[in-house]
């Protein structure tokens, strides 16, 4: 079994390296490789300690220490994957900590004591690894509360053997500590599995969540994209075939902001794009949506709002516009907005609810721009 948690754990090191190969890894993927190769180096000296190729007092200490450095390592890149960036400190003072009070058990008392600490040290590092996948539970996969659960009982299991030692030396009944010693074992095997094809199966779980949010969101602004934004829509439209508070729709289009990229670059423009954005989102309410069309368009969809309180708030927000100096590293831009305002009815579809509300934004733009017009006194052609 002890071979089998080092060959284990030096296959999947070369699992990790080959893992996006071509792409330069993260912290917590490089942590995490490392974290194995201290663990599968531990099970190794362990190994060839009970072959009698290194004598017990090189082999035991030198392989718990390299165990305890590598599941502390694994819990750090956990930590480091949850988002917590120093994690470093703390986890190596405790490491510290730790591998002083094994070497000092293992002086003290070579078989009963040094069991005792070495479960309990292994089974708290293992319950950091836990604590640290837990952080992402709630609205978490079921892939990770699996992951969770496994391994905190498997944890218990480690730490339970050095427990039970301490307060049972002779076993309890039919649980002698030869079985306790094979339980433990299959629970290190049980974890090397876990942690390392959990952690693989997560990273891309990961990723296909990352690509899945990108396909409905504009990178650049981090409000919805077009598909986004009518995936927002829909549920409105069917609701507006109801009686009801209406909800309206407002477009808009920043004016000449071709001049921006071409006096400043396209990098000054992404970067007052993105200050637009959040200029506009400070008028709304949490419940209002902005969404990015194509280029410098934008709507806006504004539930449970009627056509006058809607110009009211685009009224409010071209203000807003207008007055902001958005810097750039080259110069101060000062913008404005026109604004094209409607509300869904109940025959509408998203065609011809945009076609109304784009009419009306084409007559802000040519009735000079920086202005707001509602849909009702624009000319809509027919659909």
């Amino acid at each position: 079994m002890v071979l089998a948690l080092a060959l284990g754990n030096l296959a999947l090191c070369a699992a990790l390296f080959f893992f996006d190969y071509e792409q330069r890894k993260s912290a917590a993927l490089s942590t995490f490789t490392i974290a194995r190769q201290c663990q599968a180096a531990g099970w190794l000296l362990l190994y060839f300690r009970g072959n009698g190729v290194l004598p017990d007092p090189v082999s035991i200490p030198a392989g718990y220490a390299a165990l305890f450095a590598g599941v502390a390592l694994e819990a750090g890149a956990l930590w480091e994957a949850a988002g917590y960036v120093r994690w470093r400190r703390p986890t190596y003072a405790l490491l510290t900590l730790a591998i002083g009070t094994y070497l000092a058990c293992y002086a003290i008392d070579e078989m009963g004591l040094r069991v005792v600490a070495g479960a309990l040290i292994l089974g708290a590092c293992y319950l950091a690894c836990t604590a640290a996948l837990a952080t992402g539970w709630r609205g978490g996969s079921m892939l990770r509360r699996f992951l969770v659960l496994a391994s905190a009982l498997l944890a218990l299991l480690v730490a339970a053997r050095g427990a039970l030692v301490l307060l049972m030396p002779e076993g309890w009944g039919w649980l002698s500590n030869g079985m306790l010693q094979a339980f433990s074992s299959g629970a290190f095997y049980l974890l090397m599995l876990l942690g390392g094809f959990g952690y693989l199966l997560l990273s891309r779980e990961q990723v296909q969540a990352e690509l899945a949010r990108l396909a409905l969101v504009d990178p650049l602004t981090d409000v919805p994209n077009r598909r986004g934004f009518f995936d927002k829509l829909a549920p409105w439209l069917a609701l507006a075939r109801r009686p009801g508070q209406p909800t309206a729709l407002v477009l808009i289009d920043l004016d000449q902001f071709k001049r921006v990229n071409d006096s400043y670059g396209h990098p000054a423009g992404d970067a007052v794009l993105r200050q637009v954005v959040e200029v506009c989102q400070k008028q709304l309410r949490d419940s209002d949506q902005l969404g990015r069309m194509v280029g410098v368009e934008f709507a806006l969809l504004l539930p449970r709002t009627g056509e006058a309180e809607a110009m009211l708030v685009a009224e409010r927000m071209r203000a807003a516009i207008a007055a902001a100096a958005i810097k750039t590293e080259r110069a101060m831009v000062s913008l404005t907005a026109s604004f094209g305002v409607t509300t869904i009815r109940a025959e509408d579809s998203s065609v011809s609810l945009f076609q109304r509300a784009d009419a009306a934004l084409q007559a802000a733009k040519q009735g000079g721009r920086n202005q707001v017009v509602q849909a009702s006194a624009a000319a809509v052609p027919l659909s």
